[in-house]
């Protein structure tokens, strides 16, 4: 198993930065080789990709959801991976987004790019392109502030 890890500085509310965040049917706009990403309900998603030129589809679930604070997830079909997002407050205009993911790569492709950085460049990418789009956009979409409470937690 791998650990990609990057924190990004985004200046935005943590408020409106999670709000877009949790419009997954937007993450095409900002995560590469993402195709689509269908919300089934509050806690699945199927999401389609390409990846080094290989069609993709899998299902995840969101595992732990704390407005404005974290959302956790791990695929329930597909490759092996499970992820975190947190979001930190540093002052009312600017946060911190944390991503932590663990990914199993499958075949010598993923083995080689995992040695050669190529998920660390694109988890990097892909959330410089949604500090753009923030900064673009600015205020955020309207997104879903529920709670996932996680199953240990009860």
């Amino acid at each position: 198993m791998s650990r990609v890890q990057q924190t990004l500085e985004i200046p935005a509310p943590v408020r409106d930065v999670y709000n877009q965040w949790t419009q997954f049917e937007g993450f095409p706009s900002f995560m590469e080789g993402v195709e689509s990403v269908t919300q089934l309900d509050d806690k699945r998603l199927h999401w389609k990709a390409e990846v080094a030129g290989q069609k993709l589809e899998w299902d995840a679930e969101i595992t732990e959801q704390v407005p404005d604070t974290r959302i956790a997830w791990r695929n329930t079909t597909g490759r092996t991976n499970a992820g975190v997002v947190d979001f930190h407050r540093l002052d009312e205009a600017r946060c911190e987004v944390s991503l932590a993911m663990d990914v199993e790569p499958e075949g010598v492709k993923d083995q080689v790019g995992e040695k050669l950085g190529f998920l660390d460049r694109q988890v990097k990418g892909d959330l410089e392109r949604f500090k753009k789009l923030m900064e673009e956009d600015g205020s955020g979409t309207r997104g879903w502030r529920g709670e996932v409470v996680p199953p240990h937690a009860h």
